[in-house]
């Protein structure tokens, strides 16, 4: 067994690395803490050694002498639904991009405690910035009252607080409606999301808002709760409705909609158009593929990562989310 073999065979430390490459502790521990006064040349020996002999840095030492713990904190509740969970993901691929960790906590967005809770928990850990994936107005509220001495960014808050990020859900509700109203529909119903989220609101407005542009009266609103069974539930009020369009707060409800629609004896397109929103990556998949609007969730996450770490040239205005076009719309019948 080679001397580099027994090492692995049991913890790895500075010590260890220092021998290897022919420098003091200090030096190693300089290169660790990323010290500027570090030749180039050193710098690379040092690293070289920490990977032959698979050195694994540990954070809360290194937290100890930076006074920095390279990672980020991210609260979420909802999780399960596609744009926070989708969110998280990105985040946290970002983080790492920018040489950081993540430390994710979870909380009901309708118990301010446990939202106050969360975040309290994340700063004990030393995090130095903390993204909150907050859909909901009631997490911002338990937000407003806390002070706890590192910045906060808020994701899917639409346009409430000033530290909120998000994409233009309005704009791309009126993206939607306007695809339907361009293929000559007048008579256009929406399936809204819960009444509780930020998100659902912003783009019911832009669906009333699109509708009123283009003086078109408003359709029935029916009220979801994102999952496909409340989309397939929404189907009969649809046909009772007359509706020959239906713009669907996301992908999920419209995937209900349409198997309830074709139960009733509606085709999808050709008796009611359907357009979501979020573009899962299931929507070009179903039956007819799915006209939608896709949110770019890799774009919110860098800004969001970057705001939390203090880039004042990070982006704040809104992310603009774009019309995927596919074969879930069709002129009205006449």
């Amino acid at each position: 067994m080679s001397g580099s073999d027994e090492m692995r065979t049991r913890t790895v430390g500075v010590r260890e690395v220092a021998a290897l490459a022919g420098v003091s502790r200090q030096t190693v521990s300089r290169v660790l803490n990323e010290h500027p006064e570090v030749a180039a040349a050193t710098r690379e020996r040092v690293l070289s050694a920490m990977a032959e002999l698979g050195y694994r840095m540990n954070n809360a030492a290194r937290a100890l002498g930076t006074r920095r713990s390279r990672t980020l904190g991210v609260l979420a509740s909802d999780a399960l639904q596609y744009g926070p969970s989708r969110s998280l993901a990105a985040i946290e691929a970002q983080a790492r991009i920018a040489g950081y960790w993540v430390s994710a906590a979870f909380a009901d967005a309708g118990d301010a405690d446990a939202v106050v809770g969360a975040v309290e928990h994340l700063a004990s850990q030393g995090v130095e910035g903390i993204v909150v994936v907050a859909p909901h107005a009631r997490t911002l509220d338990a937000l407003d009252a806390l002070q706890i001495g590192v910045p906060i960014v808020t994701l899917h808050s639409s346009e409430h607080g000033a530290r909120g990020l998000s994409v233009d859900q309005a704009a791309g509700a009126r993206l939607a409606v306007a695809a339907l109203a361009d293929a000559g529909h007048t008579r256009i119903a929406h399936l809204a999301g819960p009444a509780d989220w930020l998100e659902a609101e912003s783009r019911a407005q832009g669906y009333a808002a699109e509708l009123a542009a283009r003086g078109i009266p408003a359709g029935p609103v029916l009220v979801g709760d994102w999952s496909a069974a409340s989309g397939h539930a929404a189907a009969d009020a649809v046909r009772d409705s007359r509706a020959t369009a239906v713009f669907s707060a996301n992908d999920q409800m419209a995937l209900g909609l349409i198997t309830g629609l074709r139960e009733s004896g509606l085709d999808v397109p050709r008796d009611v158009s359907v357009v979501g929103f979020d573009d899962v990556p299931d929507a070009g998949f179903y039956w007819p593929r799915l006209t939608t609007v896709r949110q770019d969730f890799d774009e919110l996450a860098r800004r969001a990562v970057s705001a939390v770490l203090g880039d004042a040239s990070a982006p704040s205005d809104p992310v603009v989310p774009v019309l995927i076009a596919r074969e879930s719309i069709a002129p009205p019948r006449r």
